[in-house]
């Protein structure tokens, strides 16, 4: 019988692939800590983000190889995480901490975008990772509302605002600096000083993801955001009506214009199952968001279904995630949050482009 090893154990587990990445566990790096004692052996598989959708899968597989190796009686594997800075995010950036900065944007109103985004960042905070969320829609800052926080003011330390905490996430939004009842009269210049704001003269401190909750269409707000800190992705929420596809069409070529890859699409509102009866209903047609990935080459993020659970988790301050936890819309947008954590993770890896010049 020959010996077991570290090396051993690690050749063996080559055999898994990342589905994303396409590339085995160990030459990613992901595999760290192989302990060999007698028969026991454990090790780390650390993946990109806790929200991966094959974690389990992964874990799995890899116990079930190396219990195959000769000599080895038991083994522990633990999943952990560690999620990657955003390519482009520099240690000096503005944002002292933040790995990668997600934009939830739509191309009109109405659509859903605010509750696709605190959603979002609930359903990542469940998975395990370290989450903030901006409200950068000035004009209709509706997050504090969504997450129960209330309008108090965010106390300063050392010079910073300190984000207010609820269900697991950091948030700041304008709701929390001025009074609620007074309207929001800014124009551009004003605009791009309260993302600035946002985004520097907040202790965001430590996180995986920050989400930032677009105003609808392709304006100021967009600009800015993408000419000051280095945005990883955007995120695109429609509905499955052509009125909507359409203003999401130019929310598209916007950020192409800017340099923010488009991670995907979200489709809410996608459909209604009637409490009652169990009836399907596409009260605003179907496809849709397939269509409008058909037609880009984007990812079909996800679909999310009507329901008054979203609405009612909504009034009440606690996102459907936590107040409703087995609902299909919880359950749609847990894997929402997956899909959003995947494609981050495959931007993230992506290899920088190095453009060599010919020597004369």
């Amino acid at each position: 019988m020959s010996q077991l090893s570290e090396q051993k154990i690690l050749d063996s587990l080559t055999a898994i692939i990342d589905p994303d990445l396409r590339k085995d566990i160990v030459t990613l790096g992901f595999v760290r800590d192989v302990q060999i004692n007698g028969g026991d052996v454990s090790f780390r598989i650390v993946l990109t983000t806790p929200a991966c959708p094959v974690k389990e899968e992964m874990e799995s597989q890899a116990r079930a190889i190396v219990a195959e190796l000769d000599g080895v009686t038991n083994v522990n594997v633990t999943m952990d995480a560690e999620v990657p800075q955003g390519r482009g995010v520099a240690n000096n950036v503005a944002i002292a901490g933040v790995k990668n900065i997600i934009a939830v944007s739509s191309g009109k109103g109405g659509v859903g975008k605010s509750t696709v985004a605190v959603n979002l960042a609930v359903a990542l905070a469940l998975d395990g990772a370290k989450v903030g969320i901006m409200d950068a829609d000035v004009y209709g800052p509706n997050v504090p509302l969504m997450l129960g926080t209330g309008y108090d003011q965010p106390e300063v330390e050392d010079g910073k605002l300190r984000p207010i905490e609820a269900h697991g996430i950091k948030m700041i939004s304008m709701a929390v600096l001025v009074p609620p009842d007074k309207p929001m009269i800014l124009r551009g210049p004003m605009l791009h000083g309260v993302v600035r704001q946002f985004l520097t003269d907040v202790n965001w401190g430590e996180l995986d993801y920050l989400i930032v909750d677009m105003p609808p269409g392709t304006g100021d707000v967009q600009l800015s955001l993408a000419q000051l800190v280095p945005v990883q992705g955007a995120v695109l929420v429609t509905t499955p009506q052509e009125v909507s596809l359409s203003d999401v069409r130019r929310a598209v070529k916007m950020f192409e214009t800017v340099n923010v890859p488009v991670l995907g699409v979200i489709e809410n509102m996608s459909y209604f199952i009637a409490p009652d009866t169990g009836n399907k209903y596409e009260i605003f047609g179907k496809g849709g968001g397939q269509k409008l990935c058909d037609e880009y080459g984007l990812n079909l993020l996800g679909e999310v279904p009507l329901g008054m659970e979203v609405r009612e988790g909504g009034d009440r301050g606690t996102p459907v995630v936590a107040a409703f936890p087995e609902s299909p819309q919880a359950f749609a947008f847990r894997k929402v949050a997956e899909e959003v954590a995947r494609q981050v993770s495959i931007e993230a890896m992506k290899p920088d482009l190095v453009i060599l010049s010919r020597s004369n």
